[in-house]
């Protein structure tokens, strides 16, 4: 993390060591893993941490970004003898904490094989899916799914509220049917109680992921229909000051709406 402040919290309760900068952090990393909130975080960071990769090192770059940017940055690890793989994770904060991600990974399979113990401590299941890029195409394809799934539940669960039906009620008949996602099932305290429950994925960094989404689906074109009406959803309840409010309080959002006469 780029705020020290972070990094010495963290630190505190897990005596982990922090490293002055990130070319100190890649330097002293024979598998150095980079998960940061946006595309400029990310080119931000590998610049900084250019001088500290190094012969025989694997890069894992595990952030939510575009797959151009994976590519436009892998040379700067390349020139240095390392090797750069983009592994982002699907999963949200119990997940992360039971230490079963997936991890989706695109790149070397040599290399990938090399960073397998680092990965399994944190995952339940690593797929290779292709080449480079081929990890952070499949993240969007993934998050596109969990934003359609965070609409509809938000709609379906607010539509039960209006009409009469107990919140906590309704949302049990979600998690026992067909419709029991896992996100279903694990974001259910957000949804049920979220003045009570911290924030796991902030809305604006769900605004973020459409965005790139959206410009993928254009390159390769692939209509996205949903994608879009939820874009414009998420846009509009960050317009009322939810950004840093957490993903399903786009079921807040339609409460207002349906409030106002």
């Amino acid at each position: 993390n780029r705020d020290r402040g972070k990094c010495d919290a963290v630190a505190r309760t897990s005596g982990s060591q922090v490293a002055g900068s990130a070319s100190e952090a890649a330097g002293a990393a024979d598998v150095l893993l980079t998960s940061l909130a946006d595309d400029a975080a990310v080119r931000a960071v590998y610049a900084d941490a250019l001088s500290g990769f190094h012969d025989g090192q694997v890069v894992l770059e595990m952030s939510t970004i575009a797959p151009e940017t994976v590519r436009a940055i892998e040379p700067s690890v390349r020139t240095r003898g390392a090797t750069l793989l983009d592994a982002p994770v699907s999963g949200s904060v119990p997940v992360v904490e039971r230490g079963e991600l997936l991890i989706m990974a695109g790149g070397e399979a040599e290399a990938l094989d090399r960073a397998r113990p680092v990965l399994e401590a944190m995952s339940s299941r690593i797929i290779h899916v292709g080449g480079l890029g081929t990890g952070a195409t499949m993240k969007l394809a993934v998050n596109a799914l969990v934003h359609g799934l965070n609409a509809a539940l938000s709609e379906s669960l607010v539509l039960a509220e209006r009409a009469g039906v107990d919140r906590t009620a309704a949302y049990e008949v979600f998690a026992s049917g067909a419709a029991a996602a896992p996100f279903v099932l694990y974001k259910r305290a957000a949804f049920e109680r979220p003045d009570e429950t911290p924030v796991a994925f902030r809305l604006d960094l769900v605004g973020k992921d459409l965005d790139l989404i959206l410009e993928l689906a254009r390159a390769a074109g692939a209509p996205m229909p949903q994608a879009e009406t939820n874009r414009d959803v998420v846009r509009a309840a960050l317009a009322t000051g939810l950004a840093d409010h957490d993903i399903s309080a786009v079921a807040e959002y339609l409460r207002d709406v349906a409030r106002t006469p």
